[in-house]
């Protein structure tokens, strides 16, 4: 389906684009540290909120 070389750049750019989001993500650590308090939260109600529309869903 695809050739040899399709599948090499696919794993490379898998690898490389990989290790550029954690390095990005590295260098914003103090950022997130200081604007993005309180996320735990908000992942609760969501996770909270898609658990009722299941709820509701299979009652």
């Amino acid at each position: 389906m695809f050739s040899e070389g399709q599948k090499y750049f696919a794993i490379l750019f898998v690898i490389v684009f990989a290790f550029f989001l954690v390095w990005t993500y590295r260098k914003d650590i103090p950022l997130h540290k200081k604007f993005y308090k309180g996320w735990l939260w908000i992942l609760i109600g969501f996770l909270v909120f898609i658990g009722l529309i299941l709820g509701l869903k299979f009652i």
